[in-house]
């Protein structure tokens, strides 16, 4: 069992190595570097204003490489931070951004549906349903992981 065990787990490493490649293949054609990419995404999949925090949520990026491409993209005038009360911040794509954002995330975006929406729906419940299911249990387990060994 042990042996079935570890051929998933290398399986889904794989798979999982094999999809952020990906992801990052696609950034590259497109222009665009993958923490700007990530961030562009989140913005135009969460709505804009897109809260920071969220953006830190989501983007799966350290607050210190969402801090250094912000700074960037808004050099580039791809987007602006707008303060919302005496700590928050919001992302705000400009005019340029929106442009950017159509022509590399919003497609890689349509790509997905497109994927998604050529699936049984109960295969992309399914999916999704198991996938909630692996992050909950980790999560669970990285709660009471000790940095003992």
């Amino acid at each position: 069992m042990q042996s079935k065990s570890r051929d998933s787990l290398n399986r889904f490493n794989y798979l999982f190595g094999e999809t952020e490649a990906l992801y990052h293949e696609m950034s590259h054609k497109l222009g665009l570097a993958d923490s700007a990419m990530k961030i562009l995404y989140t913005v135009c999949d969460t709505g804009e204003p897109c809260p920071l925090q969220e953006v830190c949520r989501r983007s799966g990026l350290s607050k210190q490489t969402v801090n250094s491409a912000l700074r960037k993209l808004e050099g580039e005038g791809v987007l602006y931070l707008q303060s919302t009360g005496s700590r928050g911040k919001q992302v705000c794509l400009t005019e340029a951004g929106r442009a950017l954002a159509a022509r590399t995330v919003v497609r890689i975006i349509e790509m997905e549906n497109a994927v998604l929406a050529g699936w049984d729906p109960r295969d992309v419940q399914a999916y999704l349903a198991f996938t909630e299911r692996f992050l909950t249990d980790l999560k669970a387990r990285a709660s009471a992981l000790d940095p003992r060994p």
